[in-house]
């Protein structure tokens, strides 16, 4: 990296004074945000850094259209959902249009944490049930009820009710038949502690895990619902055109039961949302009150209608798919050229780079993922890690990332690699 920015120090330390401790930065030295637009974050001391991690901005940082949009509404009006308003109806409508036919209404919140919160009230009312079950190293959020279902935030003290189940090898021809006996087991175990099973939530590209190339989970998804469990499909990370498809369970042979959203559906504006069928979501509600005081306001549904537009015109998915062939194939390249071995995993524009594989330990391929992040961080190209022990580099850029930042990518990848090669020789391994 360049000479530190002279006012760094005092802004660090300042953050620290006044922001609670839950808060933690990126990077050995942390990037101070200046403006962004597009792919491309510009620091505070102008340096450009491509964004190849925040799948937020879907369409891109600092988006004109969403930024018309949301002015536009600011000054027509903002009001809660108990009163009517067309734009809010009409943008639901259009929204539930892009799912199958069970799927046929919605409940809006503010973040993916309370969709997912929202949808495990809804799985617990409809079945009778409160047994859960979720994949080794899932994320669905940080409210007290999705935390509790989140071994990746909270390790192994999830709640009783819940069973955390190991995912069969990624290569393994057998993976849907692996996973749904990896369900019957979980099952039994929580019905013998009292807790038959109501749900299955699943993040549909299994982000946190290590990112799952597409394939069917049909014996899966028969096996939860043999045991009375609903299917929530989590499209958090993995919604709006993410994964080549509008959402990713439509890679695995799934309808599932529910299905949240969040993070890129108002492409930065806080907006999320549950999709369901209207028997469970009439049945909670005749007997249950829930109501958000800024979910579904016309600000935020301002900027989710043109991230909804581009969906529904299929830019997005054609450029996760589009751009994701072209960056697994430039990373594989680079990695074959390599003498550090890896597997490439995509999913659309989702790319995982496992360094776990070929007799390197979890402890060594961790100690790479992270020592890649702030090689990359040096080309200024911003990435994060993810799976267990933080062993797979995750790359996931907003979807109007062109070509030509692509390639820049996969070259500053490359120049990372080569350094990481001579970082290890140094070390002795």
């Amino acid at each position: 990296m360049t000479e530190e920015n002279p006012h760094r120090p005092q802004l660090v330390t300042t953050r620290a004074r006044v922001l609670g401790g839950t808060y933690r930065t990126f990077y050995s030295e942390p990037l101070t945000v200046a403006s962004a637009s597009g792919c491309t974050i510009t620091d505070a001391d102008g340096r450009d850094f491509l964004d190849a991690y925040n799948n937020v901005p879907v369409l891109g940082h600092s988006n004109p259209e969403v930024r018309r949009a949301v002015d536009e509404q600011l000054g027509r009006a903002n009001v809660h959902t108990r009163y009517l308003d067309g734009l809010i109806v009409d943008y639901a409508e259009r929204l539930v249009g892009q799912f199958p036919d069970s799927l046929e209404a919605v409940i809006f919140a503010c973040s993916g944490s309370e969709a997912n919160d929202l949808a495990l009230r809804l799985a617990a009312h409809a079945t009778g049930r409160d047994g859960i079950i979720v994949t080794r190293h899932s994320y669905h959020g940080t409210t007290s009820a999705v935390a509790g279902i989140s071994p990746s935030l909270v390790g192994a003290d999830v709640v009783d009710h819940v069973e955390a189940i190991s995912l069969p090898d990624w290569d393994d021809p057998d993976f849907d038949t692996g996973l749904a006996s990896a369900i019957q087991a979980a099952a039994e175990r929580l019905r013998e502690r009292g807790h038959d099973l109501g749900a299955f939530i699943f993040d549909s590209a299994v982000t946190s895990d290590g990112i799952l190339s597409p394939r069917p989970l049909t014996a899966t998804a028969a096996e939860v619902r043999r045991h009375g469990g609903l299917w929530i499909a989590d499209e958090v990370q993995s919604g709006f055109g993410r994964t080549g498809r509008a959402w990713g369970f439509e890679h695995l042979g799934v309808v599932p039961d529910l299905v949240t959203l969040g993070k890129p559906m108002g492409n930065g504006l806080p907006v999320s949302a549950v999709i369901g069928p209207h028997r469970i979501f009439d049945d909670f509600g005749a007997e249950q009150r829930y109501f958000n005081t800024f979910a579904g306001t016309a600000v935020p549904i301002a900027a989710a209608e043109v991230v909804l537009t581009a969906l529904e015109a299929g830019a997005l998915t054609a450029r996760a798919s589009e751009g994701g062939e072209l960056l697994e194939s430039l990373i594989t390249e680079a990695v074959a050229a390599s003498d550090t071995p890896a597997l490439v995993r995509r999913s659309g524009l989702m790319v995982g780079i496992d360094f776990e594989t070929g007799g390197t330990t979890a402890e060594t391929a961790a100690g790479r993922a992270k020592a890649m992040v702030e090689h990359l961080y040096a080309e200024r190209i911003l990435v994060s890690t993810t799976g267990r022990m933080g062993t797979v580099l995750k790359i996931r850029p907003p979807l109007v990332i062109t070509d030509d930042e692509l390639h820049e990518l996969a070259g500053g990848f490359a120049r990372a690699l080569a350094r990481l090669e001579v970082g290890s020789v140094h070390a002795g391994e």
